[in-house]
């Protein structure tokens, strides 16, 4: 018969992208899908249990918390999954507190990287949650609502730390990761999305729009310091589904979504095993299918598979670029090198695939004088749209230690909610010994200018929305939600406790 259960991305910032790498309210308009909630939505259903997704964030009015607690009464949920970040902890915390006080009859649980790195600070600070599901909760969350219906204990439960009947916090040992024989069981996540949630909700700038968004595989097994998912969430162990299974969604989609433009596939690398991403863009040349996609990549795909991946519908790669000193790459564990992504960008023109490049500034050897040089490398190189952004560190990764053993944060560790900004964008919380916060935030807002303003390319971006009519739409709205930012300079960064924010966005603080 089963239970039911609510998973929550709860009431933040309106078009708060709390599912990216990087949280927060996005400069250039990005809104990520709730894309583990969705995988853990299929996974309920497929076992049994009634699931709901809300995402009360997505839209440009954020839903109320009283229109959560509305919805909780009514729907009943024996459990509640809620995803939570590092910048949004204190304020779901309050939203699961506030449910509580009206419904409880439920066990609240939060997921996600940041409560998976700190599970028991999270159960400290948030007395209404019960549980904490631990990385990947796609199984775990399946065998927490068999035992809420049999009444069973969870003493036994791998991936979890929760409060036993004592109100002490147990943290249980790791849950193995999903294996890739459940992602090919699993739903669809595209079909997750056209039954639980607004398609048109969800926006990358770099993707046309509309667009769904969908995982082939999980994991990464390289060691960027920075990068928060396979540190805390995914693992390092990469898993695929299946070339049919990947492939049989593509035309799910196309056949039941027909005004969907673009797939996104946000692997961490999806072209990290170049037989699989050759086999994947066969099947869809075999099978005829008229699709556009997106990935993200590592800047160091060859020639050939790019062309293969053009054939097959391939329109854009993301990639980390990051710097371009070969000693920053070094220092942060990138795997990359300078000559083979400047090889990489001539590939991709040659291949006519687009690039979505992002470069972090202020990680471990980052000067003025480098980022100057990775700016010019930026417009050498020229992809299609360009991210700069200050480095932001996450408890659990090895960044974020770099950061705090030498007193480069500027905010106390654990003040959560001092991660973001007022208005939902992101804080700068790095002041290295060469870099302040302020001097990242300068820097990194005149590379935007310096890339963005340049005659040539704002050219060949109106030529592109004339010749290429499937881009304009996009070109548009992330070109007006990002223009507003990159001429208001009032909108920045903040530099750490000098702008702290004294309110929250849902629940005012007393």
């Amino acid at each position: 018969m089963g239970i039911n259960v609510l998973l929550l991305n709860p009431p933040y910032f309106p078009q708060f992208s709390k599912n990216s790498r990087s949280p927060a309210v996005s400069k250039g308009g990005c809104v990520y899908y709730p894309i583990f909630l969705g995988y853990a939505a299929g996974s309920l259903e497929m076992n049994g249990h009634t699931a709901n997704l809300v995402d009360a964030t997505a839209a440009k009015e954020v839903m109320p918390v009283e229109k959560v607690v509305e919805m909780v009464l009514e729907f009943k949920p024996k459990l509640i999954i809620m995803h939570t970040v590092t910048s949004s902890v204190v304020n779901d915390s309050k939203v699961a507190t506030k449910i509580k006080e009206s419904y409880s009859d439920c066990l609240i649980a939060m997921v996600g990287p940041h409560v998976s790195a700190v599970s028991e600070n999270t159960l400290a600070i948030a007395p209404a949650v019960d549980m904490v599901m631990r990385r990947e909760y796609d199984l775990i969350a399946v065998d927490v609502a068999n035992r809420l219906e049999k009444n069973k204990s969870f003493a036994d439960v791998q991936g979890i730390t929760f409060r036993n009947a004592q109100n002490e916090i147990i943290k249980n040992p790791d849950a193995p990761d999903v294996p890739s024989e459940y992602l090919d069981k699993l739903p669809f996540v595209t079909q997750i999305w056209a039954k639980h949630l607004n398609i048109r909700d969800y926006f990358y700038p770099s993707v046309l729009y509309p667009e769904v968004t969908v995982m082939t595989g999980r994991g990464c097994p390289f060691r960027c310091t920075f990068c928060d998912w396979p540190q805390n969430f995914t693992g390092h162990q990469f898993r695929s589904r299946s070339t049919k299974n990947i492939v049989d969604e593509f035309e799910w989609v196309k056949t039941n979504l027909p005004y969907v433009q673009d797939i996104m596939i946000e692997d961490d690398t999806f072209t990290l095993d170049k037989n699989r991403v050759k086999a994947i863009c066969q099947e869809i040349i075999d099978r005829g299918l008229k699709v556009m996609w997106t990935v993200n990549a590592r800047a160091d795909v060859d020639l050939e598979t790019l062309k293969i991946m053009k054939a097959a519908g391939c329109r854009l790669v993301c990639v980390g670029v990051e710097s371009s000193s070969q000693e920053i790459l070094n220092n942060i564990k990138k795997g990359t090198n300078v000559k083979k992504i400047e090889q990489f960008f001539k590939d991709t023109k040659e291949a006519n695939v687009l690039v979505h490049a992002c470069f972090m500034m202020g990680n471990r050897g980052e000067t003025k004088e480098t980022i100057a040089h990775t700016v010019e490398f930026a417009k050498k190189v020229n992809p299609d749209t360009v991210q700069f952004f200050p480095i932001m560190v996450y408890p659990g990764t090895e960044a974020y230690e770099w950061a705090k053993t030498n007193n480069f944060l500027t905010i106390k560790a654990e003040n959560w909610e001092n991660w973001l900004l007022e208005d939902g964008t992101h804080n700068t919380i790095v002041s290295t010994d060469k870099l302040s916060a302020k001097e990242l935030v300068d820097a990194c807002d005149d590379a935007r200018k310096n890339f963005y303003m340049r005659p040539s390319f704002i050219a060949s971006k109106i030529w592109e929305g004339v010749t290429t009519p499937s881009e304009f739409p996009r070109l548009v709205k992330s070109g007006r939600t990002f223009f507003k930012y990159l001429f208001n300079t009032n909108e920045k960064s903040s530099l750490g406790e000098t702008n702290q924010r004294t309110a929250l966005p849902v629940i005012q603080q007393p």
